[in-house]
């Protein structure tokens, strides 16, 4: 049985990567190497030493072709703002690895088939799915897979709908559960543990402050690192 790392939503936050275990058989990336954080080359030599799947995130998607990554609201701003910054930073050969990756893989492991997308099977770049919209019925319906690994939202969950296992790992470096823990998943073969462990944050927040971004764009990057996300109040 392949014991399978799934992490999503690592947004160049080298320091996430460190609570990541050191033995297994498959690393999968469920997209969204890049923007918010300030270490996005890091990140995505590591995923590219390291993943076995990895597919496209709408912020992947955003600073390898120049697009809007049709952010929430509220994080547009601080998505603007990075996301000049990562373009500024990597080279033309990690945008090419970016425009690269698929938007979709499917796998079988274990007499298991999987899909792995960032968002949703039918919308795989952008569309948010909260873990108890009824839209999962249709998304699982529409699938050959037995488990479907999606991010995207930033919030751990499984759910059995059926036969099928929809498993979202969270963030592993822009946690928005409402604690500053990375989050990421294990499947051990017959089933899938979701894991949330702190890291290093300060050490990241430390290298956004030293970054050259308003000083409101720092702030809310910050706070979203110390905290897991706005507070209810913001």
């Amino acid at each position: 049985m392949k014991k399978i790392v799934i992490v999503s939503d690592i947004h160049a936050n080298a320091e996430s990567l460190l609570v990541l275990p050191e033995e297994y058989d498959e690393l999968w990336i469920l997209g969204d190497l890049v923007n918010y954080g300030p270490n996005p080359v890091e990140v995505i030599d590591y995923a590219r030493a390291k993943a076995s799947v990895i597919v496209r995130g709408n912020h992947d998607h955003a600073v390898g072709f120049g697009k809007d990554p049709r952010c929430s609201a509220r994080f547009r701003a601080m998505a603007e703002a990075t996301g000049r910054f990562t373009t500024a930073v990597l080279s033309e050969a990690h945008k090419q690895f970016l425009r690269e990756l698929p938007t979709h893989i499917e796998r079988e492991v274990d007499r298991l088939k999987f899909l792995a997308c960032h968002a949703i099977p039918s919308n795989p770049l952008y569309e948010y799915c909260p873990p108890d919209a009824d839209r999962w019925r249709e998304e699982v319906s529409g699938i050959t897979a037995d488990v479907l690994f999606i991010g995207h939202t930033h919030l751990p969950f499984q759910r059995k709908i059926g036969s099928k296992v929809v498993v979202n790992p969270g963030s592993l470096g822009q946690p928005k559960h409402g604690r500053p823990e990375a989050s990421y998943a294990v499947w051990d073969g017959d089933s899938v543990r979701l894991v949330n462990t702190p890291y290093h944050v300060e050490e990241t927040v430390r290298k956004i402050q030293a970054l050259r971004l308003p000083s409101e764009i720092k702030a809310d990057l910050s706070t979203v690192l110390r905290c897991g996300g706005f507070p209810r109040s913001s």
